[in-house]
């Protein structure tokens, strides 16, 4: 969430950061300042009752030692709790509707990002050549299909459109992308965590994807407890969550993370017809990485992870495009985006394969962790940043559609065959 003295100090600055955004916040931001002068007049108030309260109740034993009248004291003493137990009630009230109302603004986008929607993306720096066939090229789906990599008609009778199922070289090209991901983060000194699949509706807040898209994920129901509880839609929604509620040493920033976890998105809406296959699906393979670092690091830890990004992408042989998102397609949590876009022949353009994102102290605020500075030992919020490393949903098609030939072979990317024992070309004679 935003700092609160941020809102205070220039609200006007706030609003039209959000705007930048596209989305209009100017109400809210406006009652989040009423509610926290209700808030800080009603804490106030109880506090001078309270100590009315107390200085009154020494009175007592005072008054019966003079022999004089006390009925007046417990009836003022009566007084003062009702109304402390009055203004209770209007704190608790006011406390609510000020944090739904704080949850509910986005992060503010960082002041270099152009305003507007992907309109206003700006492409950075291209690698490689576009593919051009000399051939009439194939589809990844009639690819996989007759090369037996990937069986969708089974896929779709097991759990419905939007499911695949890896058969074969399939799977092991695969978990050969997967590990090859995961080798290179080792080489990079980050730590690999292993995550559960299912979480609690705190880790959806904490990365600030709750409340407002809390009914695109899949809910699990458990009749032995009423908490909410949630399919992972990406690492980064329990990684951000990971530290939640401490108090690191500084000596521990930056804290550089992935984990591999299956995703599981609703993915609401229709597909377009180019996006057949596995270019979207409900269910998907992903290597994420995650950051907790200092303040004055996080710029230093986002070109890091964009350059991780890149390299991986740039190792599979890939032609990509790396794009500066503007405000208004980052997403909520995020003050900047860097999409990584590769070609996917069949589509005539690019497809995002990884986003990489610094969240500043948004995330770091709404799950409270905070790290002590050496020299001051004062408590400040970290900041996180997360990024793809990668999925491979969209890698997959993108591989044998840039890699295939005219005779319906694919090429295997060299940094994967040691995975495939060697294997450099995919035919229909290797399965």
């Amino acid at each position: 969430m935003l700092d609160i003295k941020r809102i205070k100090d220039d609200p006007e600055a706030v609003k039209a950061g959000l705007r930048a955004k596209e989305v209009d916040c100017d109400a809210a931001v406006d009652r989040i300042l009423e509610l926290d002068a209700q808030r800080r007049a009603l804490i106030l108030s109880t506090e001078t009752d309270k100590a009315e309260q107390n200085r009154v109740s020494k009175e007592i034993p005072k008054r019966k030692k003079a022999g004089e009248d006390v009925v007046p004291i417990f009836a003022r003493m009566a007084e003062l709790k009702a109304q402390i137990a009055q203004n209770d009630q209007k704190l608790t009230d006011v406390e609510a509707e000020y944090r739904t109302l704080m949850l509910s603004l986005p992060n503010l986008p960082d002041p270099d990002l152009k305003p507007g929607g992907k309109e206003n993306n700006e492409p950075l720096r291209y690698y490689g050549e576009p593919h051009h066939f000399d051939f009439e090229p194939k589809h990844h789906v009639d690819l996989c299909t007759d090369l037996g990599l990937i069986d969708y008609e089974r896929g779709t009778r097991l759990a419905g459109s939007g499911f695949w199922i890896y058969r074969g070289m399939g799977a092991r090209l695969e978990w050969a992308l997967l590990n090859y991901f995961i080798d290179e983060h080792l080489k990079d000194g980050y730590e690999m965590v292993g995550l559960p699949l299912m979480l609690e509706y705190q880790c959806g807040e904490t990365a600030g994807q709750f409340p407002k898209f809390a009914d695109e994920v899949y809910k699990i129901e458990n009749p032995t407890d009423d908490r909410m509880h949630f399919m992972l839609p990406t690492a980064e929604t329990a990684l951000a969550s990971l530290h939640r509620g401490e108090i690191l040493a500084e000596s521990d920033l930056p804290h550089k993370l992935f984990a591999y976890t299956p995703c599981f998105r609703r993915e609401a809406g229709s597909h377009r017809a180019d996006e057949r296959g596995m270019v979207r699906g409900h269910q998907f393979n992903k290597i994420e990485m995650f950051q907790y670092t200092l303040p004055e690091k996080s710029d230093e830890a986002f070109e890091e992870l964009v350059g991780k990004a890149e390299r991986l992408v740039k190792g599979l042989g890939f032609h990509f495009r790396t794009v500066k998102l503007a405000a208004g397609d980052c997403s909520a949590s995020m003050a900047r985006t860097y999409d990584i876009e590769i070609q996917i022949p069949s589509m005539n353009g690019y497809k995002e394969v990884s986003s990489v994102s610094n969240a500043r102290d948004y995330q770091a605020r709404r799950g409270n962790i905070r790290f002590r500075r050496e020299a001051t030992g004062k408590t400040e919020f970290v900041h996180t940043l997360n990024g793809s490393g990668l999925a491979t949903s969209r890698i997959f098609p993108a591989m044998v559609e840039q890699n295939q030939r005219a005779d319906g072979s694919v090429v295997v990317p060299e940094v994967l065959r040691k995975y495939l024992g060697g294997l450099e070309v995919l035919e229909k004679k290797n399965f």
